[in-house]
């Protein structure tokens, strides 16, 4: 009777060691797909980087240009932006949306328009404003398309994306039109680069501590590296596969494409996708399945306010998470379609599910280390082994994760600030993997509120907006 009991427990022991095993071990096979498929892309990415061309600047007389600029309590930065985008873009028509402000955005405007007759207001409100960006830029393409001449050539019209902080560098609208972008006609949006202008200010947060300014200065040089580096590597790695991706700032979307989108049903006078978090994303993957081709240039850049609030940061980045995972919805659409390659196809994918992955990883990882911390106490030998074995590989993959990133700072400092030194470029790539953790943090609370039915679009605050203590960091509608 106790052989059998002994048996018997013996048997259940071995059981809960092998579910355990198999459990540690499937963690440790994600882990490392997740890993694998990281560095495959870092690897394309890097090589796009490096190997960039620079094509000759296009004719912009060739075009007409209509530069939309969506604003909602934007009294901050308006005139600022108005005053940049006359000075590089002196013959283009400007459009900015007032969303119903509450501030003196819509009077700063009225009183620049006075002095300047190609800037014009787009005046919105409630209840049909504030609901998105994309139901906004749909009323700026409403607006210039009724007051365009009637037998206007609408492929050479061309509407530009400014955010109310943009500013675009000189030359930008001869860069877009070049031979490789909206010079060839097949091309139906262009998107530049992005920069944080603020990324050298040694004083982001005038009257704080030697601390709080320098933790500011580390989240803006880290957004720089970002999309100067990071971004702009898988940008252009897109641009080879065929999906490179629309943003809120710096886009140039040529008004026929618009037009293709708009003749679906239900879509009439609106091309933009309306309540959607990533607008910008999305008609990129709109444009690209009505058969346009969308590229992305190095060339020119346009400057923004790099975000100097940890709050503020993480409330932008978690709109952006969300609004990726909205996108999960075209996977269907993108796999079915006859304009993505096979290796356009993948690179999409990639990108919906790096939200999800993340989530999974956030999810995984403590009950990872709560496996391992009961098969300690419960079954030490068994699990000292298993550690011996798999321990010193995810040890080394947390090591070599950090190599992508520290390759990002020392190619920014080479392109930015080939004046730094190297070990600067170093500890901006260690920081950049830092960083990167964020991803984790903004993901799992996309997923939350996704489960709470909490879609609303939320503006961030302007650096320079004085918020009161306790007040939201973002406007949501």
């Amino acid at each position: 009777m106790l052989d059998t009991l002994h048996d018997w427990i013996v048997f259940r022991q071995d059981g809960i060691v092998r579910l355990a095993g198999l459990v540690s071990l499937a963690l440790v096979g994600y882990m490392a797909l997740v890993f694998g498929r990281f560095l495959v892309y870092w690897a394309g990415s890097r090589h796009a980087f490096r190997h960039d061309r620079p094509a000759e600047p296009g004719d912009p007389a060739a075009f007409q240009w209509h530069l939309v600029v969506p604003c909602r309590d934007e009294e901050a930065v308006v005139v600022q932006t108005l005053d940049g985008l006359r000075r590089s873009a002196p013959g283009a028509h400007l459009w900015v949306i007032d969303d119903d402000s509450e501030d003196a955005t819509r009077a700063l405007v009225l009183a620049a328009a006075e002095r300047d007759d190609r800037l014009h207001l787009v005046q919105r409100r409630r209840p049909h404003a504030r609901i998105g960006k994309g139901a906004a830029l749909n009323a700026a393409y409403r607006e210039i398309s009724a007051r365009l001449p009637e037998g206007t050539d609408r492929s050479r019209v061309v509407i530009g994306v400014v955010d109310a902080d943009g500013r675009l560098d000189p030359g930008t609208l001869a860069h877009v039109c070049n031979g490789k972008a909206l010079g060839r006609p097949d091309t139906g949006a262009v998107q530049i680069g992005v920069r944080m202008r603020n990324a050298d200010d040694e004083r982001p947060l005038p009257g704080r501590g030697r601390f709080a300014n320098a933790r500011a200065r580390a989240l803006v040089r880290m957004q720089d590296v970002e999309f100067q580096a990071n971004n702009a590597g898988m940008q252009l790695l897109r641009r080879r596969t065929g999906s490179v991706g629309l943003g809120g700032n710096g886009q140039f979307v040529r008004l026929s494409a618009l037009d293709s989108l708009t003749a679906e049903e239900g879509r009439a006078g609106r091309p933009w996708p309306e309540r959607a978090l990533l607008e910008d994303y999305e008609s990129g993957l709109e444009l690209r399945l009505a058969g346009w081709r969308l590229t992305h240039i190095t060339e020119a850049r346009v400057s923004q306010e790099g975000l100097v609030s940890l709050r503020r940061f993480l409330t932008q980045r978690t709109r952006w998470a969300q609004g990726n995972m909205q996108c999960l919805r075209y996977t269907g659409r993108v796999l079915r379609s006859p304009h993505y390659r096979p290796a356009g196809k993948a690179e999409v994918l990639y990108t919906f599910l790096q939200p999800v992955v993340c989530v999974l990883l956030v999810v995984l990882t403590p009950v990872s280390a709560g496996i391992t911390a009961a098969g300690l106490v419960l079954f030490p030998a068994e699990t000292a082994d298993f550690q011996l074995r798999f321990g010193p590989f995810m040890a080394a993959a947390f090591v070599i994760a950090t190599l992508p990133m520290v390759f990002w700072g020392s190619a920014y400092r080479r392109l930015v600030h080939p004046g730094r030194s190297r070990l600067t470029g170093l500890l901006w790539g260690v920081l950049l993997w830092l960083y990167a953790y964020h991803l984790f943090v903004v993901a799992a609370r996309a997923a939350a509120r996704l489960l709470l039915g909490r879609n609303g679009w939320a503006k961030t605050r302007r650096n320079a907006e004085t918020v009161a203590a306790g007040a939201p960091t973002a406007l949501e509608a």
